[in-house]
């Protein structure tokens, strides 16, 4: 999956997304970096609405594990089971959010648990920063279901 298809993907299948222009910063192995820009996300003070700063930290998280399950070859759907976003700083310009597996092994763990069951739960991390400055922290719980098992 490229960072075009994971920004193609998110803006029709989570129309939030392009409402709020998020776009993909950067994709590697175990990171995904998304951004967006103020305008869209403004508040009544003129920095980023909380809300759109926790909605790109979840849609982070939710990108790692979707690109996980396709570069997998895993067919399976993501849901976010519970999530806490604590936000540090004003955000008054573009912002990203970093998401990552804070425990690396959790991932084949996961891909087992998956693959045997049926249903699989990780924790994903995400900073949200702005102007290169941690702004809000992102943990977040999200479930994978084999969608080849109904």
């Amino acid at each position: 999956m490229s960072p075009t298809d994971l920004e193609q993907y998110l803006h029709v299948h989570l129309p939030l997304t392009k409402a709020m222009q998020i776009f993909v910063v950067s994709m590697k192995p175990g990171e995904i970096i998304l951004g967006a820009p103020l305008e869209p996300n403004i508040n009544h003070q003129k920095g980023v609405f909380g809300g759109s700063a926790a909605t790109l930290a979840t849609a982070a998280a939710w990108s790692l594990v979707h690109a996980q399950l396709v570069a997998a070859k895993v067919p399976g759907q993501v849901v976010i089971q519970r999530s806490t976003m604590e936000f540090v700083l004003p955000m008054k310009d573009e912002f990203v959010a970093r998401a990552f597996v804070p425990h690396p092994e959790a991932w084949p763990k996961f891909m087992q648990m998956l693959k045997r069951r049926g249903r699989a739960r990780i924790s994903v991390s995400a900073e949200v920063s702005c102007g290169g400055q941690v702004s809000g922290d992102f943990e977040g719980e999200f479930v994978a279901l084999d969608s080849e098992r109904g």
